[in-house]
């Protein structure tokens, strides 16, 4: 396992587009386990951090083929096993309009960064913002057994720690100071 690199900076959150919040918007391939695992994980990790009512999370696919079905079911055992919820979870698209209207679209792989027409100051990957390994992929889990779903959200746990901890200086509040 590794651990993480003290001199490695994470990518600065860019600024938020509208004093009301930020979006964050979560993209993998069919949204069904590596998004929305994300999703799940942020937004525990938001409101555990007085952040929920600041910073919308959504999530969604490059491709239709899931929308509206709920999480993989290995996804969900996996976020129900470690405390979280994943019942609400149904599957959306991404679309075209979704750069515009979240101030970070984060994506999963490079085939997705592909997908939503590649990397700007507002769209990259997940990882950029992983103390352990930044700016790699979190791969996708789908086509392998349960370690693949746990290695997931060991991933997705701590990427999400470093984003909401980069969330407080990017909305202009102190840190501990999230009310």
């Amino acid at each position: 396992m590794r651990v993480p690199d003290p001199s490695s900076q994470p990518a600065p959150l860019p600024p938020p587009r509208s004093t009301d919040g930020y979006r964050i918007a979560l993209v993998c391939l069919g949204n069904i386990c590596r998004s929305p695992t994300a999703h799940v994980v942020l937004e525990r990790r938001l409101a555990d951090a007085g952040l929920g009512g600041r910073v919308e999370v959504a999530s969604s696919g490059t491709g239709g083929w899931h929308v509206g079905n709920p999480m993989d079911e290995r996804a969900a055992a996996t976020l129900s096993a470690a405390g979280y919820d994943p019942s609400r979870h149904r599957a959306r698209q991404y679309g075209a309009t979704w750069p515009e209207a979240y101030d970070l679209v984060l994506v999963m792989d490079a085939a997705n960064l592909a997908d939503v027409g590649g990397r700007t100051e507002r769209v990259g990957l997940f990882r950029d913002f992983d103390p352990v390994d930044p700016g790699g992929e979190v791969p996708d889990p789908y086509y392998g057994g349960a370690d693949g779903f746990e290695e997931v959200l060991a991933m997705v746990e701590r990427t999400s720690d470093a984003i909401v901890g980069a969330l407080p200086g990017t909305l202009g509040t102190p840190a501990g100071d999230h009310a």
